[in-house]
């Protein structure tokens, strides 16, 4: 037999559920200040939304979660507020979020104040000491400065882990061979080969959220610059990380890019494959699937791509049934 709780007070609501995680969280999902009583449709809708949400609150709680935030997307203010509050939610009811950054448009900015011409290898941008030092300063003293004031301005609580502090990202220096299997050197570019893994996991069970930009040290502590994506997928990888979710300017993976309608919100790896095969998966979005595939293999259970440009598409995408992005499994 079935106990039921029919809830008219919401105040009431939150001393049943008793836990205050859980009544945070109801707070914050009623966005909306309400001035007036809600009308009984709205109230329903509100309620069901509520316990939507509960259960996934519950299934993931003390659960790691990778987000890559990137793209355009960080140059809208009022997009990472709003990203950032759907963080800050997660750590609330129990998630165990971590956020890797990166910054190439305002890293490119930087370079061209700076008067330096970007210099390319076989197709492919070189970093010079010089480009490294001013990537590690936009990185690691501009943005990641800015997403840890922010979300401590949402009442969160959120450190900077980098070369600056404490550094977390361990990388070696990228060895690429060109089509003819010539070496390519592009300069000091490197990729995530370990984490400080101990470090990591502290922050998060102290209920602060670890903000990586996308600087790494080798064994000799020398900086190198490190693709975001592969980032994320290597952080989620060496911790197991339940999710890893790719948050940029871009809603999903696409059929067909000018047709709103072939979002693809579930999809397979046998499947991402093929339509990487077959160059609808393309461009920029081909590492990004890459990465998301490699972390699959690796044990992380399901990655979600999402755009940061719709509000609170996070939330919408971890806590509801039907998502808003691209989800992508083995």
């Amino acid at each position: 037999m079935f106990n039921w709780v029919v809830c008219i007070d919401f105040a009431a609501c939150f001393n049943y559920f008793g836990n205050p995680s859980i009544q945070m969280s109801l707070l914050m999902i009623n966005l909306p200040e309400q001035t007036l009583p809600l009308g009984h449709d709205e109230a329903v809708r509100k309620a069901k939304t509520l316990i939507e949400a509960l259960s996934w609150i519950r299934e993931f709680r003390d659960r790691h979660v990778v987000i890559k935030l990137g793209g355009s997307a960080l140059e809208e203010e009022e997009s990472v507020r709003s990203f950032l509050t759907d963080v800050i939610f997660m750590e609330t009811v129990g998630m165990r979020p971590i956020l890797v950054h990166g910054g190439g448009k305002a890293i490119s900015q930087a370079v061209k104040e700076e008067g330096i011409t970007p210099q390319f290898v076989r197709g492919r941008r070189y970093t010079d000491e010089r480009t490294l030092e001013i990537a590690a300063r936009v990185l690691a003293g501009d943005i990641c400065e800015q997403l840890v004031g922010e979300i401590q301005s949402q009442g969160g609580r959120a450190i900077g882990l980098n070369h600056l502090t404490q550094s977390v990202l361990i990388g070696e220096k990228l060895q690429m061979n060109d089509e003819e299997g010539e070496p390519i050197d592009l300069g000091e570019v490197g990729h995530v080969v370990g984490i400080h893994r101990d470090v990591l996991l502290a922050t998060c069970r102290s209920d602060t959220i670890p903000v990586l930009p996308s600087i790494a040290l080798d064994k000799d502590n020398r900086k190198l610059n490190v693709n975001a994506d592969t980032a994320a997928a290597a952080v989620a990888k060496f911790i197991h990380a339940e999710k890893l979710i790719f948050v940029s300017d871009v809603p999903g993976i696409f059929l067909d890019r000018d047709d709103p309608t072939t979002l693809q919100s579930h999809l397979n790896a046998t499947r991402c494959r093929e339509l990487i095969a077959s160059g609808v998966i393309d461009s920029g979005m081909v590492p990004k699937v890459e990465a998301a595939l490699e972390a699959l293999q690796a044990g992380v259970k399901k990655v979600h791509l999402v755009d940061a440009r719709i509000p609170h598409s996070l939330m919408l995408e971890i806590y509801s049934n039907q998502g808003i992005g691209t989800e992508i499994v083995l």
